[in-house]
């Protein structure tokens, strides 16, 4: 998670990130080997570029977005270490529409918390300029379940408000509970995992 509604993250890039794991969060491992991961796969506030990464090793074409350069350097360092092939953009996960291309697949790891209530509506309608009708989205995101907000990370998130934001234009497939490795909370933090349909 690296994308803001507001400037750039690069200070944050500074010192260890807790998302930054070093590897894919657990629940977008299992859809990856679900087999529910499929087609232009679109990575949402992409980070150090694990999930993208994680696409591209299962020959996806796959592209991720972040608006913080040093986030995309770093992601495309891995992906020359690593010998794949994915492609890495600095840009804004709130104009996603002029990237001018369309995905079968969009992820969003820890990007949704993130956007206050008055941005939110511009969020979910960039995430739908670039899905095909038909195509999947997969957002993982802090709960409301989660205690200490206000003390620690980002803000809470219900399923009321996942399924109130995604009301119009989407079929909500599931919201299920999972949780997000970090480097912080040795259990691990409570969230929502959503599979979403664009209409």
């Amino acid at each position: 998670m690296t994308d803001t509604p507001h400037g750039s993250q690069e200070g944050l890039y500074s010192g260890p990130l807790p998302w930054d794991i070093g590897r894919p969060q657990p629940a977008f491992l299992q859809l990856a080997e679900a087999g529910a991961l499929q087609g232009q796969v679109l990575d949402v506030g992409c980070g150090t570029g694990e999930h993208t990464l994680m696409c591209a090793a299962l020959g996806l074409d796959a592209t991720g977005v972040d608006l913080a350069p040093i986030a995309i350097d770093r992601a495309r360092a891995k992906a020359r270490e690593r010998g794949l092939t994915a492609r890495f953009l600095r840009h804004d996960a709130l104009r996603l529409a002029e990237l001018g291309e369309s995905f079968d697949t969009v992820l969003d790891s820890l990007v949704f918390h993130i956007f206050p209530d008055g941005e939110r509506g511009a969020y979910v309608e960039s995430l739908g300029s670039v899905l095909e009708p038909g195509g999947r989205l997969f957002l993982l995101c802090f709960s409301d379940r989660q205690p200490g907000e206000g003390e620690y990370g980002p803000r809470r998130v219900s399923r009321a408000e996942i399924a109130d934001a995604f009301a119009h234009g989407w079929k909500i497939d599931s919201i299920e509970a999972a949780r997000i490795d970090n480097t912080v909370i040795p259990e691990g933090v409570r969230s929502w995992l959503a599979a979403l349909t664009r209409l």
